[in-house]
């Protein structure tokens, strides 16, 4: 077995050797136009670790397969040849990628992804904005070095005898397989191996030169397959008439609501919190807090949210973006990181510290990158946390001790800040430190609103409180007993506006989306907005034409002051309609998605 097992790890420090010396190269190649230091290389390796370990077992899988075989039969002529053969396959596609993934990123400035296999389909035009002694060089380059890898996998030869403890082989090497599935997953947490969780930096390059492009590659594959869709409901000419009527970047003639337009700001998305469960949908038992902080400050009575999960919400709110029924930006890197984002703008245009604060695994759906992408310096997530704070609720930290983090950062924190904060209590399994109602669905919303009413109080007091925004909206809302998403209650969400900062109580009635926060937020700053192409400022005179769009998995609903209506994407049909004009409100949502979705493709 000590044979075997070392074949097998020669074969797997091989791959990982080569990705990690991939990853200077790759920075050299590309130094002209991002320079960096030594101390820079170090950080990449080791940064990018994880995404190389990983990769090198996903590569691994037909190595260790034969040498099972191999127990039996030993090393025999065929099994010879199928590593031969795969190891000359690997050694051409490893070397390929990595030199593409070189090579193409000062054109790109993104790592290797499947968008690259369009160009094939045109190799003239893709070859026309480099000479033949580019390709040549990079041909030689590419034979010799798959050549010397293919050479560094089959030497020394495998010579192996069939196992005379065939049994006892046989059951070690059952159970590496559940070693090798948690390796290639990258632990047992709640997120899988993805490119985010190798971000660390604000510079992007780093963050990119750290990224394992054959990982990215397949990634992206994975993604394309089954997420990447543009959506033509009409000709562009007509879509873009309605897409600018709906939507307006300017903010002009806007009511002042804050004391000043530097204030310190404190986003708080929260989890789950549909107006179902606050006074919107009646309840004056479940947010109580809520409820009374919503007349202390600026209530937008008519806001919904754009969608139904946490990662699109995130987006959603910071970015401005909508979200589409069968793709979540986020997971997307290589789109995620090219949005605007409220951090960026802040940081850039008045020199805000920006913070993000998430109890969770920051890593899950590709979070990590996107923040970091979008501006945000640091970031405070559930490794941050001790590990018995981390086992307080199966998604991290519950919300009575990240509630007191963002407490103490938010009175310790260099002025001006803006910090993020996602709360997740409120999720199922609805595993709250407190009974205080029988639902378990109330009352881990019940214990979310706790946690607001402290904080907000306990703040009140202290000496940063006269020059804060707090800002706290829901990432979405949740189906309830009969509330789903044929019923416009599932996605009116408050979003409500409190702290020192706010000059006076005042409730916003405009119907709004949850994507319009960055525009109206701004707008309030006297800063530009253009770049949230899809967001709006309900405070402008420019904002003519209320309404609100929500996507889910299969279809979307429009709102306005007037109608509602719910339509499915499967059936082609309008489901549900509450109101007047239709056929209106079907023609803006199409309109939206078709634009957003074009949007994103080019980026």
């Amino acid at each position: 077995m000590g044979k075997r097992a070392l074949y097998l790890l020669k074969t797997y420090l091989v791959t990982v050797v080569l990705f990690i010396m991939a990853k200077p190269v790759f920075m050299w190649y590309n130094s002209v136009n991002h320079p960096f230091t030594a101390g820079d290389v170090a950080q990449v390796i080791l940064h990018g670790l994880t995404l190389d370990l990983s990769m090198s077992l996903y590569l691994l899988i037909i190595p260790f397969l034969c040498v099972v075989i191999s127990i039996f039969t030993g090393s025999t002529r065929w099994l010879r040849i199928i590593l031969k053969t795969y190891y000359a396959i690997i050694a051409v596609a490893l070397i390929l990628a990595l030199l593409a993934d070189a090579s193409l990123y000062e054109f790109w400035l993104f790592k290797l992804e499947s968008s690259c296999l369009q160009y094939l389909e045109t190799p003239t035009e893709a070859m026309a904005s480099v000479s033949t002694g580019y390709l040549l060089v990079r041909l030689v380059v590419w034979i010799v070095l798959s050549v010397l890898l293919w050479l560094a996998y089959t030497r020394p030869r495998w010579d192996i005898k069939p196992s005379r403890y065939r049994i006892i082989e046989s059951l070690i090497a059952l159970m590496c397989i559940p070693l090798i599935i948690i390796g290639i997953r990258g632990g047992l947490g709640e997120s899988t191996t993805n490119i985010g969780q190798v971000y660390y930096s604000q510079n992007q390059f780093l963050n990119h030169s750290a990224v394992n492009p054959v990982f990215s590659f397949f990634a992206s594959l994975e993604e394309s397959a089954s997420v990447n869709t543009v959506y033509e409901f009409m000709d562009d000419k007509t879509c873009d008439s309605i897409i600018s009527k709906l939507y307006n970047t300017e903010s002009k003639d806007c009511d002042t609501l804050l004391t000043t337009q530097t204030p310190n700001i404190i986003i708080i998305l929260l989890e789950g919190c549909g107006g179902e469960f606050t006074e919107i949908g009646g309840r004056e038992d479940v947010t109580p807090n809520m409820n009374r902080l919503a007349k202390e400050g600026i209530y937008f009575t008519n806001c919904y949210g754009n969608t139904w999960r946490t990662d699109r919400g995130t987006v959603c709110a910071l970015s401005g973006y909508p979200s589409f029924p069968s793709m979540s930006v986020m997971k997307i890197p290589s789109k995620s990181c090219t949005m605007p984002n409220i951090a960026k703008t802040l940081k850039e245009e008045r020199g805000y510290h920006t913070h993000y604060l998430y109890g969770g695994d920051i890593n899950f759906t590709n979070m990590k990158s996107y923040l970091i992408a979008g501006g945000f310096e640091s970031l405070t997530s559930k490794d941050d946390f001790s590990a018995e704070e981390q086992k307080t609720s199966e998604w991290g930290v519950n919300d009575g001790i990240t509630f007191k983090t963002l407490y103490q950062m938010a009175t310790t924190q260099e002025e001006p800040y803006l910090i993020g904060f996602s709360t997740l209590s409120s999720h199922a399994p609805w595993d709250v430190p407190i009974h205080q109602l029988d639902d378990e669905v109330l009352n881990a919303f019940y214990y979310l609103d706790q946690f607001i009413g402290q904080f907000i109080e306990q703040f009140r007091q202290s000496a940063a409180w006269d020059n804060t925004l707090i800002v706290m909206l829901p990432d979405h809302g949740i189906p309830y007993k009969d509330i789903d998403e044929t019923n416009p209650l599932l996605n009116h969400i408050p979003m409500i506006w409190v702290g020192g900062a706010v000059k006076s109580p005042q409730k916003i009635q405009q119907v709004c989306n949850q994507t319009d926060l960055p525009a109206t937020l701004l707008g309030q700053l006297g800063l530009a907005h253009d770049e949230f192409t899809f967001s709006r400022d309900v405070l402008s005179s420019t904002y003519q034409h209320p309404f609100a769009i929500n996507t889910y998995s299969d279809g979307f609903n429009v709102i306005d002051s007037a109608s509602f209506i719910n339509y499915d994407l499967i059936s082609d049909r309008v489901v549900v309609t509450q109101g007047e004009d239709h056929e209106r409100l079907l023609r803006q949502g199409r309109a939206v998605l078709q634009a957003a979705s074009k949007d994103l493709e080019k980026r």
